[in-house]
C-alpha cells in the first residue's frame, strides 16, 4: 500500500506536532529566545490537539483512515491524540518556570518534549509492530535526555544522568524481548501488522505450534511491562524518577505510560492474546504483584518523586485488571474502564506532579515529604490542590480517582475476578495512608527553613486549576466523557 496525497487529511495532527519540533528547531538555530520557544511549543501542540479535537467532532469515516499498513487514524487515536498533545502543554508550562534559572541552555528541552510528543502520537495510532517501535524509540529517546537535562547543575543530591542511563540499559533490554517477540510472530504470520494467532494453522504458521505463539506474546508482554513498570519489571522506575527533573518524570509517568498502554490495548485486542491461558496468567500475576508492591514499597518512601513512582506502579496494575476482565465477558465496560482511569490517572498524576514543580526549579527541588510541612499555612491554594490531587490517587469519592476506580471495579465484578479485586481493594486502603502522611505534612506547623519558593507561575497557576477543575468535574459529572469513550471504543 502507498501513501496518497488524500492519507495527508488523517495524519494531519501528526504533521502538526512534527512541524512544532521542526520549527523550534530552527528557531534555535536562528536566535536563541527561551520565552518564544516555549511560546512556539505551546501554540503548535495546541494547534494540534484543535485539529485533533474537530477530527474527532466531525466523526471518522467507519473504521477509521488505515494510513499505509502501519497507521491506523480512528476516534480513539484521535482521542489519546487530544490527550497526548493537551498533556505536552501542561508539562512545557510546567517546564517554562521550572527551567527558567537553569545555568545552561534550555531550548533544547522542548525540542525534545515536542520529538517525544510525535513519539506518542505515532504509539497511540499504531496496529503494526514496526510504527509502535519506531513510535516508542522517537519517545524514548527523547526521554533520555529530558531526564538528563540538567546535568549541569552542581547539586551533588542529583543524578539526572545516572537515572538517564538506567532508563537507557533497561530499556533497550526491554526493546530487545520487544523485537524477539516480533520475530517470533512474524515467522508464524509472515507480518508484522497486528493479527489474531489464535487460527493459525499448521500451514500458515510455518509449522510452528502454539507454544511459540506462546512464547512470542510473552516476550512482547515483557517488554510492554517494561514500559510500564509493572512488577517485576518495575525496578528502574523509582531511581528513575528520582534522579529526572520533575516536569521530565511527569511526561515519562503519564504521556509515556498512556501511550504505551494504548498500543498494549490494541495488541491484545487484535492478536487475541487472551486466548492463549499462559498469556491471562500472567497477566493476571502482573496485575496482582504491581498492585502489591507499588502500594507496600510506597509506605517506606520518604521522597515524593519515589512515592509517585511506586504509586504508578499500582496504578498500572489497576488498569491491567480491566483488561482482563474483557476475556471473561464479552461486551463488559473494559475498554471504557481502562479509557476513563487512563485519563483520570494523567489527570491526577500531572497534577501532583505539577505541585511539587511549582514549589521547585532546576537548582533547588522539594522532593523531600518534609519539604511540603507548614505548605497550608504558606501557601494554602497549593495545599488545597495537592491534597485533591492525591485524594483522587487514593480514591475518595467526589473525585476523577474515584470514578475511574470505579468503572475498574465494575469491570472485574462483570468478570468474576474476586482475587484482582481484593487485591484491589487492600492496594487502595494501603495507598490512602501515604497519599494522606502527605496532607498530614501539609497542615503542620510552619517550618520557615529553606521554605522559600512557594508560589508558581502564571502558566503554572493556569494548569493546575485546570487539572483541578478537570478532577472535580469529572468526579461529579463523569456521563458526557464517558459517553464519548463508549462511542470511539465500538470495534476496537
Amino acid at each position: 500500500m502507498t501513501m496518497t496525497v488524500a492519507d495527508l487529511f488523517p495524519l494531519l495532527p501528526l504533521l502538526l506536532v512534527t512541524g512544532t519540533a521542526v520549527l523550534v528547531m530552527t528557531f534555535i538555530g536562528i536566535q536563541r529566545h527561551y520565552t518564544l520557544t516555549v511560546s512556539i511549543t505551546v501554540a503548535g501542540l495546541l494547534v494540534a490537539a484543535v485539529t485533533a479535537a474537530w477530527m474527532l467532532l466531525m466523526g471518522s469515516k467507519q473504521g477509521g483512515w488505515q494510513v499505509t499498513p502501519l497507521l491506523i487514524i480512528d476516534q480513539y487515536s484521535l482521542f489519546f491524540t487530544i490527550v497526548t498533545c493537551a498533556s505536552a502543554i501542561f508539562i512545557a508550562l510546567l517546564s517554562y518556570s521550572y527551567l527558567r534559572q537553569l545555568p545552561d541552555q534550555r531550548e533544547e528541552y522542548f525540542l525534545l518534549l515536542g520529538v517525544a510528543s510525535i513519539g506518542a502520537v505515532v504509539m497511540v495510532s499504531s496496529n503494526h509492530f514496526v510504527s509502535m517501535l519506531l513510535g516508542l524509540e522517537t519517545l524514548s529517546m527523547s526521554l533520555y535526555g529530558m531526564i538528563a537535562y540538567p546535568v549541569h547543575v552542581k547539586d551533588s543530591a542529583k543524578f539526572p544522568l545516572e537515572a538517564s542511563v538506567k532508563y537507557l540499559v533497561l530499556s533497550a533490554a526491554a526493546s530487545g524481548f520487544l523485537l524477539f517477540g516480533m520475530a517470533l510472530v512474524y515467522a508464524q504470520t509472515g507480518t508484522l501488522g497486528f493479527t489474531s494467532l489464535v487460527s493459525l494453522t499448521a500451514a500458515e504458521s510455518a509449522g510452528l505450534g502454539v507454544g511459540f505463539s506462546t512464547l512470542a506474546l510473552l516476550m512482547i508482554i515483557a517488554g510492554i511491562a517494561f514500559k510500564l513498570s509493572l512488577a517485576p519489571f518495575h525496578l528502574w522506575t523509582p531511581d528513575v524518577y528520582e534522579g529526572a527533573p520533575i516536569p521530565a518524570a511527569a511526561y515519562l509517568a503519564t504521556v509515556g505510560k498512556a501511550a504505551m498502554f494504548v498500543v498494549l490495548l490494541r495488541f491484545i485486542g487484535m492478536s487475541d492474546a487472551l486466548q492463549f491461558s499462559g498469556v491471562l496468567l500472567v497477566l493476571s500475576i502482573l496485575a496482582g504483584a504491581s498492585i502489591l508492591v507499588g502500594n507496600l514499597l510506597a509506605l517506606l518512601q520518604q521522597n515524593i518523586k519515589r512515592l509517585l513512582a511506586y504509586s504508578s506502579i499500582a496504578h498500572m496494575g489497576y488498569v491491567l485488571i480491566a483488561i482482563i476482565a474483557d476475556y471473561h465477558v464479552e461486551g463488559s465496560i473494559s475498554i471504557e474502564a481502562v479509557s476513563f482511569y487512563l485519563l483520570a490517572y494523567i489527570i491526577m498524576t500531572l497534577g501532583a506532579f505539577g505541585v511539587a514543580s511549582a514549589v521547585s526549579d532546576s537548582s533547588s527541588e522539594k522532593d523531600h515529604i518534609n519539604d511540603y510541612g507548614g505548605l497550608f499555612w504558606r501557601s494554602p491554594w497549593l495545599a488545597a490542590v495537592f491534597t485533591a490531587m492525591l485524594l483522587s490517587l487514593a480514591g475518595i469519592p467526589l473525585t476523577v480517582g474515584f470514578i475511574g476506580k470505579f468503572y475498574l471495579f465494575l469491570a472485574g465484578v462483570e468478570a468474576s475476578m474476586w482475587l484482582l479485586l481484593g487485591a484491589l481493594i487492600l492496594g487502595s486502603g494501603i495507598g490512602l495512608y501515604y497519599y494522606l502522611r502527605i496532607v498530614y505534612r501539609m497542615v503542620m506547623p510552619v517550618d520557615e527553613s529553606g521554605q522559600a519558593h512557594d508560589e508558581p507561575s502564571l502558566g503554572g497557576y493556569g494548569v493546575l486549576t485546570v487539572l483541578t477543575g478537570l478532577l472535580l468535574f469529572l468526579g461529579v459529572y463523569p456521563a458526557p466523557v464517558m459517553q464519548l469513550i463508549e462511542l470511539i471504543s465500538v470495534g476496537l
